[in-house]
Formats: structure tokens, sequence, C-alpha cells
């Protein structure tokens, strides 16, 4: 071949690989002259908090087109630690943890990605995304601080995430445009050190070509106290829906470098959050639309906080307190937010149709319509039989078998247990007499107390509960030396926001027979991880009663209600709905759909997406707490129900 054709053909080749070269290194997201630009053209932020662990894996795309559909060009997303590390160095991201896959689904349908990698999230989950782990390690830690100890944990940590995220940055051709670090730490904390440790953490693992920002309440000591403007770091801020938003962006100018604060909320509040014993949280469509519309007009950018809230499925939800620790505030197991797009993926509100109106204004294209709604079903009535007592199934659920036995009663984390139930069992001492008082110091969070006999009858004593008693009197027929006094403790969820965050589950110091601690326990942890292998076959023949006497005039028994199924001729979407029943945790196919408590409400039904349920038969598993009736029936809707409670 002649040799200057070969040496044209290497200089094409060469110049297809500078161009190339150039091209793929020409992505960039950045921030000049108080704009976002992309690609060096300025661009405004439309974007939607979207929780890929709330959603199952195989509803993701649906609800990702719902959030195009309603016009927005991003998602922000947290990353929950203590879904991802359960235990130390055991790494989860499988499933509902599929963070990556869930990245490259959001740009496969354009979006963009913001996330927020904590350590601490918030975001109403159980410990606010921090690990409970955390709780065993000895010396103590102090959470989100520059604690030493605290500190190796989180490099452990973002050791293994961050590299995982460096290929999906925008600037590497993925979706991920800016991450924060911490959240809303100047209403927390004043720790500056632990701050620029989580920068420069990132910054090593990341490189200098990804956006860090922080998120702080539009408050100037909030601002000062958690952003790091000099170190680099860009101050987003939040506000209430209605606030004056020019004041915040003025505000929010302060605290970034010159020419590096585009107006930027980055947590447009659509709804709310609901305890258990609360009304259902709703807000106002119109008025969250001219909100939202007052932001836009100032060429800001928004994300809403939520475009779509989920569920927290499991025991996943978190809690809030009030004035102090026993103010405790729990979380209900939807968290659908009266976000404009619903728990179940509804958009036939007034919330969504209100904002797609707004933003189609400002988008500068037309709006795709959004997806159908998955078909629901009311499946109809189901009658659970009881299977028999938790106290019967020890051995199969609870860890280790048998026990452990120690001289005083410690929390779940000691015992290394991060979620579910915890039994205590010791025997009355001797000095017990009627109208002797059982008290415990700290209960965590709410406790159900029998006294079983010699004749091995269970009797119900009462409920020990965080927010109200911590004690109760043993009437005669339960004042018996040597019999056994059984406490179950739920942990309800932990507290994701405030001073109070870090409490340990179950029994955290003594249990009094009136003023002497009672010695030489037997505990059980009851994660109820799993619970497909129960059957009838799992259950012991103990012999224990439930005892007729006259001590209350409640007399739960924890039973476990199954031995059923749901017959399903084509799987979707439906409702379980709770009516009737007291308070408990379900189970569809071995999954744990969370907690139900019509009693206090509001939440009646929980939430079943299609992908849990199978052709044929589907195994329902019921710990019913507070109702010893053998039968009973659980109904499977087609729609939601929060009308539970009395108020």
């Amino acid at each position: 071949m002649n040799f200057k054709v070969i040496m044209g053909a290497v200089l094409l080749l060469c110049l297809w690989i500078s161009v190339g070269a150039q091209s793929s290194s020409k992505h960039s997201f950045v921030i000049e002259n108080n704009l976002f630009l992309k690609d060096g053209v300025p661009f405004r932020i439309i974007g939607g908090d979207l929780h890929y662990f709330r959603v199952h894996p195989l509803l993701w795309e649906d609800r990702l087109l719902r959030a195009k559909a309603l016009g927005l060009n991003a998602i922000q997303t947290y990353v929950p630690w203590n879904l991802h590390e359960p235990r130390p160095g055991l790494l989860n991201f499988n499933g509902s943890a599929d963070l990556l896959s869930f990245l490259k689904l959001a740009q496969e349908l354009d979006f963009l990605v913001i996330l927020r990698i904590g350590p601490y999230i918030c975001a109403e989950w159980d410990l606010g995304g921090l690990p409970a782990w955390l709780l065993e390690l000895k010396p103590s830690v102090r959470l989100r601080s520059s604690d030493a100890s605290y500190l190796s944990q989180v490099d452990n940590w973002w050791k293994e995430l961050l590299p995982k995220i460096a290929p999906e940055l925008f600037s590497a051709g993925g979706s991920v445009i800016m991450v924060q670090i911490e959240n809303e730490y100047g209403s927390f904390g004043i720790d500056k050190l632990y701050l620029q440790f989580l920068q420069k953490q990132v910054r090593s693992h990341l490189g200098n070509d990804i956006i860090i920002y922080t998120t702080d309440g539009a408050v100037e000591e909030n601002l000062s106290y958690g952003s790091l403007s000099d170190d680099g770091v860009f101050a987003a801020i939040d506000f209430p829906t209605g606030w004056d938003p020019a004041a915040a962006f003025a505000l929010q100018k302060r605290f970034n470098s010159p020419g590096m604060s585009p107006p930027f909320s980055a947590e447009f509040y659509t709804g709310w959050l609901t305890h258990w014993g609360e009304r259902l949280a709703q807000t106002d469509a119109k008025s969250t639309a001219v909100a939202l519309d007052d932001i836009l007009r100032l060429n800001a950018s928004v994300v809403l906080y939520m475009v779509h809230g989920g569920t927290n499925f499991g025991f996943w939800s978190g809690a809030n307190t009030g004035a102090g620790p026993s103010d405790f505030q729990p979380d209900i197991t939807s968290y659908d937010y009266d976000a404009p797009i619903g728990e179940a993926g509804d958009v036939t509100g007034n919330k969504y149709q209100e904002i797609r109106k707004v933003l189609s204004k400002y988008v500068g294209r037309e709006l795709p319509d959004p997806p159908p709604l998955p078909q629901r079903t009311a499946y109809g009535e189901v009658t659970m039989t009881k299977m028999g007592s938790l106290f019967d199934v020890l051995d199969v659920i609870g860890n280790p078998p048998g026990g452990v036995k120690l001289e005083w009663p410690v929390p779940m984390e000691h015992l290394r247990q991060a979620s579910g139930f915890i039994l205590y069992r010791a025997c009355l001492p001797s000095s017990v007499r009627p109208g002797s008082k059982i008290s415990v110091v700290e209960v965590y969070d709410r406790a159900q107390v029998f006294v079983v006999s010699a004749s091995k009858n269970r009797m119900f004593l009462g409920t020990l509960e965080r927010w109200s008693s911590n004690s109760i009197m043993l009437p005669t027929a339960a004042a018996v030396a040597d019999f056994r006094l059984d406490i179950l403790v739920e942990n309800m969820g932990r507290v994701n926001y405030g001073r109070y965050m870090g409490e340990n589950k179950g029994i955290s110091e003594a249990v009094f027979l009136d003023d002497d601690p009672i010695l030489g326990w037997t505990i059980h942890t009851i994660g109820l991880e799993s619970v497909s292998e129960l059957g009838p076959a799992s259950f012991t023949t103990t012999g224990i009663a439930n005892s007729n006497l006259e001590i209350t005039k409640i007399k739960p028994t924890i039973e476990l209600l199954s031995d059923c199924t749901l017959n399903v001729t084509q799987p979707s979407d439906t409702f379980m709905s709770f009516n009737g029943w007291n308070k408990g945790v379900a189970f569809v196919n071995g999954f744990n759909l969370g907690r139900f408590w019509p009693s206090a409400g509001p939440q009646c039904t929980l939430y079943v997406p299609s992908p849990l349920l199978r052709r044929g038969e589907n195994k329902l598993i019921i710990l019913e707490l507070e109702d010893s009736r053998p039968v009973q029936t659980v109904e499977f809707k087609d729609r939601v129900d929060f009308t539970c409670g009395s108020y």
C-alpha cells in the first residue's frame, strides 16, 4: 500500500480519536455567573425527590415516566447507608437497594440525577439512614460529628459507595450532576471539621468535575453552621411553602462565593409527613402550585419534595420527637406525603394537575401524557386462621434459639439487632406481693407485659409506652414468686431528626419490682427478617393458655394469624385493609409490608404492589399484637384508605 495513503489513514484515525476524546470530555455541569451551565448552556433544574428504596424496582420506570409527564428534568434521591450496609462490611446493592440500576434507568429516560449521599439523610427513615450497628460500637461514637470512630466508619462506607458512583457522573457520561453531603446540618451541629472531612472524601473519590452541595433551611444561623462556601461547596436552601422566595434566595447568595449562587430550592414541599395518631397531612393543591410558580418566576431552580413518596416497607419508617425523648412520634408506613404522584402511582388528583399546569409554562416543550395507572384489583375478603402465638415459635424466629442469658436486660443493639421486637424473660422474685409495681426505667418504644403461672396460664397485665406509662401494678393472681415475667418490646422506628437521635431500643437500663431490680434474664431477639418458613408445624405445643382471670379488659396473646392464601389469577396492585384490627405487622409471600395500627390511624390499608404477588397461591402472615380472636378476615381493596383512628 502507498506510504502516503497509510500515513493519511493514520492521521485520520488520530484525528478521530482526538475528536472523540474531546467529545466525551465536553460534558460538564458547572456553576458560573450565578447560573447552572449544562455543557456550557444555562440550565434550570426542575426536579423532584423520588427515592428508589421506597418503590418496588419493577415500578421504578412507571413512577419516573409519571415524573417526566409532570415536567421534570431531574430526579433527586437520598442514599440510605443502613439499607446498603445492614451489618459492618455486609453490602447490599440488590433489589430495592440497586442504586446503579436506578441511575442507569433515570439516564435512559433522559433525567439528570442529584444524589444526597449522607451519611445522614433524615428522610423520615430509620435513624436518618445511619446504620443501627453504629450504636453498638464501644466506646460510643458521636453521630454526625468529627468523632474519629464515626469518621472511620463513614470512610469505610464511602470507599465502597463513591467508586460505584464515579462512572455515573455526568462528566463521565452518566447522569449524576450534583452530590449533597449531610442534610440540613446547620439545624443540628456546628462541627465544620466534620463537613470538611465529607467534602474532602467526595473530592478524593469523585474529582473536581462534580458540584458538591449542602442543603439548609433559609435561616441565617442554619446556613452559617451548615455551609462550606470557602471550601468550594455550593449552599442550597429549603424553606416552607409560601415563604418569600426572593428573600430566601438573597440570603442564600450571602453564603456562596460571588457568582456561585444560582437560586436553588432543594426541597419545595409538596406535602408533609404523617405520624401514627394524627390526621393525614394534606396541603392545598392550588396554593402549592402558586408558591411553585412564585419560585420559577424568579428564574430559580427547584426540586419538589416529594414528587412521589412511595412506601416505608418493612421496619424502615422513622420517627420524630417533640419537647423531649418521651414525646415520641413514629411515622406511618405509607410515605404518600400528599405528593403529586400518590403512593400507588395516582396522578388524577388536583395537585398533579395544578403543578403540571405551572411547569408546562417553563419547560419549553410539550409534556407527554403519563402512563395509564397500573391495574388494581379488589380481591375481597380472606379468612385468616390462627397458627399460634409468637411465643410458641421463638426457636424458629428468635435469635439465637433458646435466647441469651444475662443478669441485666440490655437493648437490642447490644445483641446486634436493628429492628423488630425483643422479648425479656425473668422470674418474679420472692419479695413479690399483691400491689407490687413492675417498672421499667426506659422502655423504647412499646412493651406488652405478661406473667406466666406455674400451671402455664399466660396473663396479660398491660402495656407500657415510651410516651405514657412505664409502670404497672401486679394484681393478686399474678403476684406469685417464681411466676415468669415476659416483657415484649416493639421498636417502632428510630428517631431520624433532631437532638434525640441515637436512642437504644428495647430496655436500656433496669426493670424493678418495687425498689429492687429484677435480675437473671433470658432475652430473645425477634427481628422478623424472614417468616417464609413459618407454618402450622412450626408451633410448639407449650400447653400455655391465656388466662381468663379478670386482670384487664383486653388480653392480647400476640397471635400469628395465617395458614391462609390469597388466590390470584392476574397479579395487580391492591390494598390490604386492616379495619377492625388493632396493631401489628403484615407479610405477603415473606415480604414485610410494614406496620399496621388502625386503632391509632390514620392509615387503614397497606399498599401491596403487583410485583409482590404471583399467579396462584400467595401466602399471608399477620402478626396481631392486641387481639386474640382465633379467626379474622382481612380485605383486599382497590383503593387506599386513610380514615382510621379517632381525632
